[in-house]
């Protein structure tokens, strides 16, 4: 454990010190590009990569009114166009959120803004689009260089843009009073708006308006995919790709209880349980106050049930003009318009590691497991004490543990769980229904490259001991980030930088996956009752394989009937 703290703190230092460095390194040239959009004129700066190519920057573009005073927690307006130019050369502020390393409050309300990365701004045909939706469990995240640089993208010709959207409370609390107009998903409905932008404006930085490729992982995969099946989006994408996440993953859908009163509680609220009184309150409170509000928010039974926090996507209670998810995402999937097009999905070969640090800190995680029945899904025994759910808790224990009992003993069996029960299976189910229920081509993949320096998530979360590729490290391999070092052109590392952006941005271009970088392997598209199921498997090399995670994925199936894919 020492060996981690220390390579923790090392991190932490790298935060700290490696920033100035970072946008040092990140350098700006004196060349300026005005772009005029529908909205007013924008003033980018030609960058330099970390490998010495070039591309143009267009950061903090404002899609939307700041979401601030009596617009706080409500669906975002467009944007007032603004008269001369402005200068867009740094990111702006992220969102409002706990800092991921260092515990303190960070960012601003005023964040719906994104960025516009272009390789070229004049080509004999407009470039294929990228929109990148940022992942940090609805909780934490930026569309910042910091953290997701566009330097290997930019080695393809094409445009990708960043959309930064609000976080925690601020983007997901509900209110059941129609009056309050607050029925929630702000933040996804942002998203929408930022999608809306982008195919009105994207052509004036020489982007196809026509071939525009959604993406992002975890939070972002979850996002991703609630765009590709709300009517909001219809015609406004032609491709996704979704990483690590999914519609139907037990955190993607929050359940409404007494969350704002709690959180208003939290804040300092007084009053009674009245939606108008609580919301006047959160609305007026300060913004800081609010996040600090809801570190605690959780009670032991939920954390049993492993909810990982309050205030996520949720059902809306009625219908607005900007509804995002009028009902269960299992009936949304069905008649989605997004069956028509091409999607990618899929995670990282051991996305429980994400699990692993806090399991380390609360052993009782696992040491007071029992038979399991609070790891069965909440939507299929929301009592815990039936005798239904003891016989499924026993059937995933065993598919698990075997014949041993749940301890701190068996940490990776616990691991591996978490890689079914909060990703895993929740991918195969969306996969399951895009077979069922789409007509266009579905690519299942699996990310199974271990490097032991660059898979970055796993050693911010487990240290430099612990090897596997964990939630998030496929991340690595397509953005440059703060703790990145420039790779060596040999190295496998370097390789498999190449081959991941070469597949996403080949598929952007044209549909279709494979590119000369995974030949002689030929990746096809998943196909009913193939079993078991095929996947890429991205690692030192590329194989075509049987999904080794299937015969677990079956027990899983067990679980469910018919009715819930």
């Amino acid at each position: 454990m020492d060996i981690e703290i220390g390579y923790l703190d090392l991190i932490k230092m790298g935060f700290k010190l490696a920033g100035h460095k970072f946008q040092q390194y990140r350098l700006k040239t004196n060349e300026t590009k005005i772009i005029a959009t529908t909205d007013g004129k924008l003033k980018g700066v030609k960058r330099i990569t970390a490998y010495n190519d070039t591309y143009h920057s267009f950061e903090k573009i404002p899609f939307a009114k700041p979401p601030v005073g009596d617009l706080r927690f409500k669906a975002p307006e467009p944007c007032v166009p603004w008269e001369g130019v402005r200068d867009c050369y740094s990111p702006g502020k992220k969102p409002l959120q706990e800092h991921i390393i260092f515990g303190n409050v960070d960012g601003s309300e005023d964040c719906l803004y994104l960025n516009v990365y272009v390789k070229k701004l004049l080509s004999e045909n407009p470039l294929p689009v990228m929109v990148c939706i940022y992942g940090g469990a609805f909780q934490v995240g930026e569309a910042s260089r910091d953290v997701y640089s566009p330097d290997y993208f930019m080695r393809e010709d094409i445009v990708l843009v960043m959309v930064s959207y609000r976080l925690g409370p601020f983007g997901f609390i509900s209110f059941k009073d129609p009056s309050l107009n607050i029925p929630g998903n702000a933040a996804l409905k942002d998203i929408v708006l930022a999608l809306r932008w982008v195919k009105k404006n994207i052509q004036y930085f020489n982007g196809d308006a026509n071939n525009i490729t959604l993406f992002g992982e975890s939070a972002g995969g979850v996002s991703t995919h609630y765009m590709m099946i709300t009517d909001q989006t219809k015609g406004l994408f032609q491709k996704a790709i979704v990483q690590s996440g999914s519609v139907l993953a037990s955190w993607a859908t929050t359940p409404y209880s007494s969350y704002p009163y709690r959180l208003a509680l939290a804040a300092g609220y007084k009053g009674e349980e009245n939606e108008k009184k609580i919301c006047e309150f959160l609305t007026k409170c300060n913004g800081k106050k609010i996040i600090t509000a809801q570190k605690n928010l959780l009670t032991e039974e939920e954390r049993r049930d492993r909810l990982i926090f309050i205030f996520g996507p949720v059902i809306e209670p009625y219908i607005t003009a900007h509804c995002v998810v009028p009902k269960h995402p299992v009936e949304m999937l069905r008649t989605a318009w997004s069956n028509e097009i091409p999607l990618i999905i899929g995670g990282c070969s051991f996305e429980g590691l994400f699990s692993y640090a806090e399991t380390i800190k609360s052993p009782g995680r696992i040491n007071n497991l029992g038979d399991c029945q609070h790891i069965v899904p909440p939507e299929l025994c929301p009592d815990r004490t039936t005798d239904l759910c003891k016989e499924l808790g026993l059937k995933l224990k065993k598919a698990h543990f075997g014949d041993n009992q749940p301890s701190i003993t068996h940490l990776y069996s616990y691991l591996d769980l978490m890689s079914y029960r909060l990703f895993w299976h929740a991918i195969h189910r969306a996969l399951q229904s895009r077979l069922a229920y789409a007509s266009a081509p579905t690519y299942l993949y699996r990310f199974d490259f271990d490097s032991a320096f660059f898979n970055h998530f796993r050693l911010l979360k487990c240290g430099k001991e612990v090897r596997g590729v964990c939630h998030g490290d496929d991340l690595s391999y397509l953005f440059y980030n703060i703790i990145s070092v420039k790779l060596q052109h040999d190295s496998p590392e370097y390789k498999t930088m190449e081959r991941m952006i070469a597949i996403w941005t080949h598929y952007a271009a044209t549909g279709d996956p494979n590119t000369d970088r995974i030949q002689p392997v030929v990746w096809k598209p998943a196909e009913i009752d193939e079993s078991p199921t095929k996947c890429l498997n991205i690692s030192h090399d590329v194989k075509y394989i049987d999904l080794p995670e299937s015969d677990k994925l079956k027990i899983w199936d067990s679980l469910y009937t018919k009715d819930l894919y």
